[in-house]
């Protein structure tokens, strides 16, 4: 067993390991930020003067004009659903970003987040046009659902990390537990962690034939 998670999580744990010890709290500057963020915006959308400013800085909708939603939605990853409690959010933040940023750094911690909310923000456009009758598509009362958190972003930095650490059955679990989630409960959410799961997917596949392609050829003395 402890041969096992040594080869599942071995390498993620020194990277984890490494960082804390090299730089202590200052190897998380964006974790940090990212909460603090958060935070604040759940305070200032609880409150009557600052809710429709939070709704015009970071919420998005489907019938958004695309530009608008796109301007939207940086913030709308540090926005926390209303319906849903705030500690979830900042757990998740606190946990899969802070290990992301300790061992990719935060630019490309950044990166990966983004991609992954961008991919499930420009979904739900693409399955409303399908409409419900396809497994992929979405009801167009969907359009009116306000989409933000950071969950899409949550998700698709942990594959990521499960794709570059070696750590193949977590990242399986990971996939298989978004399925699950969209085939038990088929709605906005779990289709757009669907399609941010294929966004990182698609870079860790460029990524990958990008690496094989600069590995020098034994055969030309490389």
């Amino acid at each position: 067993m402890r041969e096992a998670a040594r080869r599942e999580w071995g390498a993620l744990y020194a990277a984890v390991r490494d960082g804390i010890t090299a730089r202590g709290p200052r190897a998380i500057p964006l974790t940090i930020a990212a909460v603090c963020l958060t935070a604040a915006f759940q305070y200032v959308q609880n409150q009557p003067w600052g809710y429709q400013f939070v709704q015009d800085v970071g919420s998005v909708r489907a019938d958004d004009p695309l530009w608008l939603a796109l301007l939207r939605t940086p913030l709308s990853l540090f926005v926390p659903a209303l319906d849903l409690p705030v500690w979830g959010a900042l757990a998740q933040l606190l946990l899969v970003f802070g290990i992301a940023e300790l061992c990719l750094g935060w630019w490309h911690t950044l990166v990966i987040a983004y991609v992954a909310t961008l991919a499930g923000t420009l979904y739900a456009r693409v399955g409303i046009a399908i409409g419900p009758d396809s497994p992929f598509g979405l009801p167009a009362s969907d359009a009116q659902v306000v989409d933000t958190g950071p969950s899409a972003a949550v998700v698709g930095l942990a594959v990521y990390l499960c794709w570059r650490y070696r750590a193949r059955f977590t990242g399986a679990f990971v996939v298989l537990a978004m399925v699950v989630e969209c085939a038990v409960k088929p709605n906005l959410a779990g289709k757009e962690h669907l399609a941010a799961i294929g966004a990182v997917l698609m870079v860790c596949a460029v990524r990958s034939t990008a690496r094989g392609s600069l590995r020098p050829d034994p055969g030309n003395g490389g």
